[in-house]
């Protein structure tokens, strides 16, 4: 009788394990889940001119703004440069505007004939070298101007810096690698889905993106609205360092999430999960 009642509660106690795992089960099977990585954007910055660097003023993990200076060239040579330019420039307008007085004083002169056509013809091509002279000097001087300001960097847009690869001191040519800044927007998560599901998701679709980090004020996962911004057209082989023989075999397309509300907690590099309702 004991061994009855025993067999009847243990039945009662797995019928009741079932019903509440299956009432529990929160898994949509319309709803489509993927792992990923938010994209790193980096770019690499540089001076436009060469010279030695004179000041490095962010550090590896500091953040930069949009336009702010972040590192500058020795001005001097192109300093020099500049002023000789901006000189040359006061030197031929005064020619220029000289002849030009003389052309226009003596051209009534040339059209009754009393003075020389070879005196006009001088009169006129001196007024052009001047003016052509002029141009020149101009031009030069806004190369010049343009060298000056390239001896100044400032960043590109807001970010981190994730490489500070100079020093004060060190002499750089144009176009070396000085910082590595990692942007902060457009942030997007780069995700992988299969074949049998790339035909449920479109261009558009909104997803939600979970970090694995819980917000300490409501102990609830961070959670962040995104959509479907990209979707390969080109399949390849499952990304995995380690890959077993059947997992190679499995083919896959990339896609990216996007995110517009980022705030200082959604973090390049860090591991996410997409959750996309199919329906």
């Amino acid at each position: 009788m004991k061994k009855k009642i025993i067999a009847i509660i243990v039945v009662l106690l797995l019928i009741c394990s079932c019903l509440y795992f299956i009432k529990n089960d929160k898994s949509n099977p319309n709803e489509l889940t993927l792992f990923g990585n938010i994209e790193i954007r980096q770019v690499d910055m540089s001076f436009q001119a060469a010279g030695q660097i004179l000041e490095m003023l962010k550090e590896e993990g500091d953040s930069v703004s949009k336009g702010e200076l972040i590192a500058i060239l020795d001005d001097r040579d192109y300093k020099s440069n500049l002023d000789k330019a901006e000189a040359d420039v006061l030197t031929t307008l005064a020619l220029k505007n000289e002849a030009q007085q003389q052309y226009d004083k003596q051209l009534p002169l040339c059209a009754d004939n009393t003075i020389s056509k070879q005196d006009c013809d001088t009169l006129l091509n001196t007024k052009d070298r001047t003016a052509a002279d002029y141009n020149a000097a101009s031009a030069q001087r806004d190369y010049a101007q343009n060298q000056y300001d390239y001896t100044k960097m400032y960043a590109p847009d807001d970010g981190i810096v994730t490489v500070r690869v100079q020093e004060p001191g060190a002499t750089v040519t144009k176009g070396q690698s000085v910082y590595t800044i990692s942007k902060n927007k457009p942030v997007w998560i780069r995700a992988y889905v299969n074949e049998t599901d790339l035909g449920n998701i479109a261009y558009g679709m909104k997803a939600k993106v979970l970090t694995d980090s819980k917000d300490p004020k409501t102990g609830e996962i961070r959670e962040y609205d995104g959509y479907i911004g990209y979707i390969s057209p080109v399949s390849e082989f499952t990304p995995k360092t380690v890959q077993t023989e059947d997992l190679r075999t499995d083919l896959v397309y990339r896609i990216r999430v996007y995110v517009d509300e980022v705030d200082e907690f959604l973090r390049q590099g860090m591991p996410t999960t997409i959750k996309i309702n199919l329906n």
